[in-house]
Order: C-alpha cells, then structure tokens, then sequence
C-alpha cells in the first residue's frame, strides 16, 4: 500500500460520507505501523478533527429528526434546526412552578 499524504481536509464542503471514509484511511495508515512517529501524530491529531467533525454533524442530524418525529408529521412543515435556540430551551430554567401531588405534601 501506498503512502497517502496527509492532508487537512476542508471541513466546510466535506459531507459525513467523505469525512468517515478520509478517518478510515487515516485508521488503516495508523494500524499499518509503518509510519514515523512525527506523522503518526499528524495522523491521529487529523483523525481527532474528523471524529469530532462526524460525532457533530451525526447530533445535528439527530436533533433535525427528533424535531420532524415530534409531531408525527401532522403540521407538514420542515424547518431548519437552529442549534442556538435548542441550547436556549434546554438550559433556561420554567418560568412555572412545579404541579404538587399528593404525596409532596407534608400534610
């Protein structure tokens, strides 16, 4: 097998697909052992960006479903998911009250 260059990948056009099959060939480069240390690192720092690149573009994608599956479809609507606005709903804390039972009471 041929030595492959170490390149930085653009991270801007880089699809998922791309990205996985570019952390793959990293993989097999590493796991050859044929490597100098010095672009072993190399290797592992690129293969680090891209497992980070993957894991995030995969929570976006999971974040776009759980907001088409919440309605099952009824309202018909594809919007686009706004990453700041999930955080914002998320962390801020209700405004309301919490509904007493019947056994939170003391009496």
């Amino acid at each position: 097998m041929t030595k492959k260059a170490v390149l930085e990948p653009d991270f801007n056009t880089l699809s998922f697909e791309d990205a996985l099959e570019k952390l793959e060939d990293l993989v097999g480069q590493m796991e050859e052992g044929n490597l100098p240390l010095d672009k072993m690192l190399s290797c592992f720092e690129q293969g680090m960006k891209l497992t980070a690149f993957c894991r995030k573009k995969l929570e976006k994608l999971e974040k776009r479903i759980e907001i088409l599956t919440s309605d099952d479809g009824r309202a018909g609507e594809w919007a686009e998911f706004d990453e700041s606005s999930a955080r914002r709903q998320t962390s801020a804390p209700s405004s309301q009250p919490p509904e007493a039972s019947s056994q939170d009471t003391l009496f």
